[in-house]
């Protein structure tokens, strides 16, 4: 199959849940072949089921899975396209009391997840004629909230990370996108972030309309499908009700 008919292929982390399970549905209903990665194999086998994607079982925290996860896409076909979807919330605690091993837990899946993933694969989409790497943070690094600071600091890091990468590598054929969500329910996120607690993680999203998980599948695949020579820097993506981090309407909705 030539470059001009073969169908484009991504790599997409955090994939069995969520927003990343989310990107995998879309992409695949877009054409592309998709590489999904995460730690749960049997998610990631039910989901290899229902949309035919590839998959490979690995933590993006464990330099040795990266490596592995590099080695497949490379020996598999290579990728046009890297989505850093892994990542997540621990607490919401004040920095008074912030616990350190919850900080630590985010920084290593959030930022460093995030770095060695894009360094594993940043030889293997320079292969291509022309390739993207997406990182998905959030609102939270866009300004502090109460109990945030974990998250909000790993959020920023991983944004100026993104940004740098863009700046250092401008010139080649490589786009780096950021994809910044607000309040999304998913079936986890709130739940990680609160221990289980499930009615502390529904109460976030009470009165008032959030996005959903597709939402921002439907926005990752937009700027992956965009002109090559068009880069969306930065898509900021909330629900109509959130105008910031501290203030959504809830009205009941």
């Amino acid at each position: 199959m030539t470059t001009a008919t073969r169908p484009r292929r991504a790599v997409v982390t955090g994939a069995s849940s969520g927003i990343g399970a989310a990107t995998v549905r879309s992409l695949r209903a877009q054409g592309w072949d998709v590489v999904a990665t995460a730690r749960r194999g049997d998610r990631l086998a039910a989901l290899a089921g229902e949309t035919g994607a590839d998959t490979v079982v690995a933590d993006v925290t464990v330099p040795a899975d990266v490596a592995r996860l590099a080695a497949h896409v490379r020996d598999t076909g290579g990728a046009d396209a890297l989505v850093n979807n892994a990542g997540g919330a621990f607490g919401l605690d004040p920095v008074e009391s912030g616990d350190v091993e919850q900080w630590r837990a985010m920084y290593e899946l959030n930022v460093l997840g995030t770095l060695q993933v894009t360094q594993a694969l940043l030889p293997v989409l320079r292969e291509r004629d022309e390739a993207d790497v997406v990182v998905v943070t959030s609102t939270a690094a866009f300004g502090p909230y109460e109990g945030g600071a974990g998250y909000t600091g790993v959020k920023a890091a991983e944004q100026m990370l993104a940004t740098t990468l863009r700046w250092e590598i401008v010139g080649e054929p490589i786009r780096v996108i950021e994809i910044a969500p607000g309040a999304v329910a998913t079936d986890e996120f709130a739940l990680v972030r609160f221990g289980g607690d499930a009615e502390r993680a529904a109460a976030v999203y009470a009165g008032y309309q959030p996005l959903v998980a597709e939402d921002i599948a439907d926005a990752i695949v937009w700027t992956l499908t965009r002109p090559s020579h068009v880069n969306i820097d930065t898509l900021v993506v909330r629900p109509r009700a959130q105008a910031s981090n501290t203030k959504t309407a809830r009205t009941g909705v």
